[in-house]
């Protein structure tokens, strides 16, 4: 299987989560596994989108990897989603370059996760806020794999907790079904 983990932060090299998860599966990198940092690759904003749907192209999975902010996505995987996944090739009339393959959601919160329950703070579960994400894999034909959460990430983490999370994100999106 041909993997695509595309990483979206916009301040990477501070984040201790996303930077620690990146880097472990970067450990991976091969032809069968491709990394990218996003806000790397276009820190004016400005997309390759060729370059982009042939990487998605030739993936059998592809992994969003990204913090949730304000119950979403940074803004360059918004502007990506309007950009590369374009109607006639992703969706509509003759849309079909991505159907069958698989969407992962690889996501860090700061909440923890009682916060993300219809009885707690936020008012709504993390599947809940989610869904614009599985409409989108429906829309597009891709197969929604269930995302991996770590929720709770700014509630004193420790470099262990955050070692096994490390661990059991390569081997959750590079096993998981």
């Amino acid at each position: 299987m041909r993997m695509t983990v595309l990483v979206f932060h916009p301040h990477l090299n501070e984040s201790r989560v996303n930077q620690r998860l990146m880097a472990e599966i970067t450990k991976y990198r091969s032809d069968k596994v491709i990394v990218w940092d996003e806000y790397a690759m276009y820190p004016d904003g400005k997309i390759d989108v060729q370059a982009e749907q042939q990487l998605l192209m030739a993936s059998d999975r592809i992994v969003l990897q990204f913090p949730f902010y304000w119950y979403s996505s940074p803004s360059l995987l918004k502007k990506w989603e309007d950009e590369v996944l374009l109607h006639g090739w992703a969706y509509g009339s003759g849309g079909t370059a991505l159907h069958g393959k698989e969407l992962l959601l690889a996501i860090s919160a700061g909440a923890a996760p009682e916060k993300y329950h219809i009885y707690g703070e936020f008012g709504y579960t993390m599947e809940d806020m989610l869904l614009p994400f599985m409409a989108t894999s429906n829309l597009i034909g891709t197969k929604f794999v269930e995302p991996f959460i770590l929720q709770g990430v700014m509630q004193n983490l420790t470099d262990e907790q955050l070692e096994d999370y490390a661990r059991n994100y390569v081997d959750y999106i590079l096993k998981s079904k």
